[in-house]
């Protein structure tokens, strides 16, 4: 092959479209399209604008990078790699898409050191990076002293065609510019290709239009293959626009540099071919090697080491100096980096008898939240426009608003979907924080993905679901959770608690604070309607998922499973077949993944392998209850679609009832 004299900068950009190209044909598996067309926008954001230190990725001042078009993940190993990061070998991109390998199908931020969030589902990493936006403006806000600055980076985003089409995209940007997250910058990779082909066949709409209609300053690069000034132009201009979020249209060729097949579907999710390689190759004139790099390029954008290391003392300089004038604020802000819990945190929660008076566990949550924002200033959320039937208000706190992005309250408006990649993002922050987002239980169907990945991705979030049954009572079968609850459930690594009192409300979310510090998410599951405060409920019950709060004397004839409102039933019906004669064990089961995390002689101490007669209680699916009831248990349950009707009507005509308990209960006696 010829030798082709190719620049510095060329060579860069060319080296990074050939780790792509090389990683994808060897494991046959992969997304080559976007990191060909994209690589001079990635070039020029690493090399020349970027603050990072990549031997430590998690310098709490980094700028943040979200790949949004996580498919097109090679290009962000292809950097994590030539710009020096540890967690990203050549060995690595030669072992892309295999097993245990650091260099997953798309970006997992779990896996990868450099990767900030998990992104894949497309449209979630701009959702996220909102979320990474408002964290960087409230503990800007929050920290920052005139002449004292220790909070101040912006969070990058390359997305694609597909995460602009999807909905959730659109709540997330909309809310980002009504904030004007001015370090929120995205570039746009317009490359007018999707899997079916041209986006003509369904994307003809005016996105730099919608974005401006949303608040954002909006740029365009007409060249984004070989125009790297006008990408670096159009990135100083976005930083030099204070009060809005930027995004840039940066009209790519996807698959550029490919003969054949540049500018169509088959280069966006298929290896190139070995013929449709070297015609690559020769074409862009690369005459090197599959995974050879040139040591020029290796030599240039590893200074990202040199300089990283530089942006990281200049920022421990300043805040020693931070340190000396405001020891208070820096002691809180190494305590929220540190994450740990401030001594004695949980205490603020209260405790009830069963003679205090019975109000809904949303009530009870409200407390809790309360009392919990005055020792940990890092607690942060709200609702999707239902702030006043969640109660989730900070009491006390402003709203979280442009200009005023110190406060606490969030209002996401009706954008469940946004609100929970959001929180994701602000937990994946690294800075200590824990959101909350709350909507209707019913309403976590508009945001499973962002919990789904909120548990994948280990993210630190606290969901607050009320009105969690049919108790929820007139507005009927489309706001009242059937399955709801078995399906989050199903969900690994998620927390889900679903507490019957005030007593298991402040064990909820001792729980999900923990949990929150653990990186771990929680799902707290409250009630519209009033339930009564029981004896023996404790906090300490919770945290083991499932115990005993009323018993016989010796072996149980019986035992009854209940969780949250449904709890006082089995209560009610204990008593009533014991003035029969019967011997009643009554469970308290706030959460079968807490259970679950028991020992085995724990669990068989709660529910013994001899006691064979079990009825579980919940107004919800029988779906998941025959693990604890099994094939001579029974279960009062709901598997049919709600009705409209007010919240007793509807629990007495769907069985849940303590004359309805007993009456299952006696069945299985005989």
């Amino acid at each position: 092959m010829a030798v082709v004299t190719q620049s510095l900068e060329e060579l860069c950009i060319n080296s990074i479209r050939f780790l792509a190209v090389d990683a994808i044909e060897k494991s046959k598996s992969g997304h080559p399209g976007l990191p060909m067309g994209a690589a001079p926008m990635a070039f020029v954001l690493w090399d020349k604008f970027m603050r990072y230190n990549p031997k430590n990725p998690r310098w709490f001042n980094r700028d943040r990078f979200v790949l949004s078009a996580g498919h097109g993940c090679m290009l962000q190993y292809a950097m994590l790699y030539l710009t020096g990061y540890d967690s990203v070998t050549i060995e690595d991109i030669k072992q892309f898409r295999q097993w245990g390998s650091r260099t997953p199908g798309h970006p997992e931020n779990f896996e990868t050191p450099g990767v900030e969030v998990t992104t894949g589902p497309l449209g979630q990493g701009i959702a996220n990076a909102v979320g990474l936006a408002m964290a960087e403006a409230h503990l800007a806000a929050k920290f920052n002293k005139p002449g004292s600055t220790i909070v101040d980076h912006y969070t990058y985003v390359i997305l694609g065609d597909g995460c602009n089409m999807e909905g959730v995209s659109g709540e997330a940007a909309s809310l980002a510019g009504h904030y004007g997250l001015g370090k929120l910058i995205a570039l746009y990779d317009d490359n007018h290709i999707s899997i079916d082909g041209s986006t003509d066949v369904a994307f003809t709409e005016d996105v730099s239009k919608r974005f401006e209609a949303y608040g954002w300053h909006v740029l365009h690069v007409e060249n984004g293959n070989t125009d790297i000034n006008a990408i670096a132009s159009a990135i100083e201009a976005a930083k030099a626009v204070k009060d809005k979020p930027t995004m840039i249209k940066v009209t790519t060729t996807i698959g550029y540099g490919s003969p054949n097949k540049a500018n169509t579907a088959g280069v966006h999710g298929a290896a190139l071919g070995g013929d449709e390689v070297a015609l690559t190759r020769k074409n862009l004139g690369w005459e090197y090697e599959p995974f050879v790099v040139p040591q020029d390029v290796i030599s240039h954008l590893g200074k990202a080491v040199g300089r990283g290391a530089d942006y990281e003392k200049e920022w421990n300089k300043a805040f020693a100096d931070y340190k000396a004038k405001y020891p208070q604020e820096a002691a809180e802000f190494e305590r929220l980096l540190s994450g740990k819990l401030p001594d004695g945190w949980n205490q603020v929660l209260p405790t009830y008898t069963a003679a205090d008076k019975a109000l809904p566990t949303r009530k009870h949550s409200e407390t809790c939240l309360n009392k919990l924002a005055g020792v940990l200033p890092e607690l942060i959320g709200g609702s999707a426009d239902l702030t006043h039937s969640n109660l989730t208000e900070i009491k006390g706190e402003g709203d979280f608003q442009k200009g005023q992005f110190q406060n606490r309250n969030i209002h996401f408006g009706v954008r469940e979907h946004a609100m929970g990649a959001i929180c994701n993002g602000m937990a994946l922050h690294g800075s200590g924080l824990i959101p909350y987002g709350a909507t209707f239980l019913i309403f976590t169907d508009y945001m499973r993905a962002a919990i789904r990945l909120s548990a994948l991705s280990e993210a630190g979030v606290i969901w607050v679901m009320t009105h969690d049954s049919i108790g929820q009572g007139e507005d009927g079968p489309t706001h009242q959770p059937i399955e709801t609850l078995a399906s989050l459930r199903a969900i690994p690594n998620l927390t889900v608690i679903r507490p019957a009192d005030g007593n298991e409300s402040s064990g909820a979310y001792t729980v999900a604070i923990t949990r929150a510090k653990q990186n771990a998410p929680t799902l707290l599951a409250f009630t519209r309607q009033n339930v009564p405060n029981l004896a023996g409920t404790s906090v300490e019950g919770v945290t083991k998922g499932g115990y005993i709060i009323l018993d016989s004397q010796g072996t149980p004839d019986i035992i009854l499973i209940g969780t949250g409102s449904e709890l006082s039933l089995c209560v009610g019906a204990a008593e009533k077949l014991t003035a029969t004669g019967k011997k009643v064990r009554v469970v308290s089961m706030p959460s079968t993944d807490l259970f679950e995390e028991q020992d085995s002689s724990y669990k068989e101490s709660v529910l013994p392998k001899a006691v064979t007669k079990r009825l579980a209680v919940e107004a919800g699916s029988s779906f998941g209850w025959h693990k604890y009831i099994g094939i001579e248990g029974d279960a009062v349950s709901i598997d049919r679609f709600g009705a409209s009707a007010p919240g007793g009507i509807c629990l007495e005509k769907f069985g849940f009832t303590v004359d309805n308990v007993v009456a299952k209960a006696q069945a299985l006696l005989g």
